[in-house]
């Protein structure tokens, strides 16, 4: 198992959509909300994301396809 941290950047087209509720339903990865701000206008999350290395490419591929920017996080992650 492969552990990746990642803050994921979204706008308001996608703030009421649940791509983190569909990201661990579509592909076996166990997701960790560690830090968030979201509001109606735009959001971004911090994940720990959990799985083997293929299955973490294909849900962040998953989550670009949607729209979602994807960085990796850098601290002021909750320990």
């Amino acid at each position: 198992m492969a552990r990746r941290r990642v803050k994921l950047i979204f706008g308001r087209e996608l703030v009421t959509e649940p791509v983190i509720y569909q990201l661990g339903k579509n592909y076996e990865i166990v997701s960790n909300i560690r830090r968030a701000d979201v509001t109606r206008d735009e959001g971004w999350v911090l994940l720990e994301l959990t799985g083997e290395p293929d299955e973490l490419d294909k849900g962040v591929a998953y989550l670009e396809s949607r729209g979602v920017r994807v960085e990796p996080a850098e601290g002021d992650l909750v320990e």
